[in-house]
């Protein structure tokens, strides 16, 4: 395998990690999404196609942004890499914290944590690559919308 095709490969890896972990984390909460969309919701609360889009993109963008660190020159790359695979496992936890534990409260807190780890990240990977930080910066915002999203379902229903 030729340096290319390694470098394509790491990129294709790279994307499917975030994509698998996120996948995995709504498999094991559908049945818990399915009794949340029963109860009363936010305003501003989308309709189930956006977070499915939304998702999809930014664990795609995550995985670009991971797999550009990775591939950098190794300035730095490892530590850069630390606070992506700590978030990326709380993202695991969320939803099922939040849909099939009902832990709202527990999954606001979570998501606080994912929050401050993402913001660690996009600047580690700024620091090593700008463009790879520049494509955290729709991730943020998203997280700072979906905290909103979960502490008023925490306040509407407990």
């Amino acid at each position: 395998m030729n340096k290319k095709q390694k470098t394509d490969l790491s990129y294709l890896l790279w994307t499917l990690l975030p994509l698998a972990v996120g996948g995995l984390s709504a498999l094991l909460s559908m049945d818990g999404m399915r009794r949340n969309a029963m109860l009363p919701q936010p305003a501003l609360q989308p309709p189930p196609w956006v977070f499915v889009t939304a998702w999809t993109i930014l664990y795609l963008l995550m995985g670009l942004s991971a797999g550009l660190v990775w591939n950098a020159v190794p300035r730095g790359k490892k530590d850069a890499l630390i606070p992506f695979y700590a978030q990326l496992a709380l993202n695991f936890l969320w939803s099922p914290l939040f849909f099939a534990l009902e832990l709202r409260l527990a999954a606001f807190f979570v998501l606080l944590a994912i929050l401050g780890l993402s913001v660690w990240m996009t600047v580690a990977f700024y620091r090593v690559r700008k463009s790879a930080g520049l494509l955290g910066i729709p991730y943020l915002v998203w997280l700072c919308f979906a905290g909103y999203l979960n502490l008023a379902a925490y306040l509407l229903n407990g």
